[in-house]
C-alpha cells in the first residue's frame, strides 16, 4: 500500500494480483489497484488528469497519461473522498507504479498530487 499527501490531497493505493486473468507461462500478469483520493485540506480541488509510471522487473517503463480517472474528473470539497479501481498488465510477476494527479483548486491554482510508489507482485514472487 502507498499513502501520500500533497496540498491536503491524500492518495492511498492498494494493489492486488489477479490470478484468474493472469497467464504466467505467456508472461501476462494482471493486477488491480484500488485508489482513494481524499481532500483533507481546506480548499475544493478537481482532479484534471493522471500520469502513471509503470515499471516491470525487466526495467521496461510504460507511461499512462490522460484526462481524469475511470472517465471522471471528480470535484473534491474539503472532507470528501473519491474511490476507484483500475488495473494494469505486466509481462513480469513483479513491478512498481507511481505518478501524480493534476489537481485544480476552485481558485484556479494547479498542482500535482503525488502518488507514492507501490509494488505490484504475484504472491510469493518476492520470497
Amino acid at each position: 500500500m502507498s499513502v501520500t499527501t500533497t496540498n491536503g490531497i491524500r492518495v492511498r493505493v492498494r494493489a492486488t494480483f489477479l490470478p484468474e486473468r493472469s497467464v504466467p507461462r505467456e508472461h501476462h500478469f494482471f493486477f488491480t489497484y484500488h485508489v482513494t483520493i481524499a481532500n483533507e485540506g481546506v480548499e475544493t480541488a478537481q482532479l484534471q488528469s493522471r500520469h502513471w509510471i509503470i515499471t516491470d522487473a525487466d526495467g521496461d517503463v510504460q507511461e499512462v497519461k490522460g484526462p481524469g480517472v475511470v472517465g471522471e474528473q471528480p470535484v473534491l470539497e474539503p472532507g470528501v473522498s473519491f474511490e476507484y479501481t483500475s488495473y494494469c498488465q505486466l509481462k513480469t510477476p513483479v513491478g512498481t507504479m507511481h505518478g501524480s494527479y493534476t489537481m485544480m483548486t476552485a481558485a484556479g491554482s494547479e498542482f500535482e498530487a503525488r502518488i507514492a510508489p507501490f509494488t505490484l507482485a504475484m504472491p510469493n514472487a518476492l520470497n
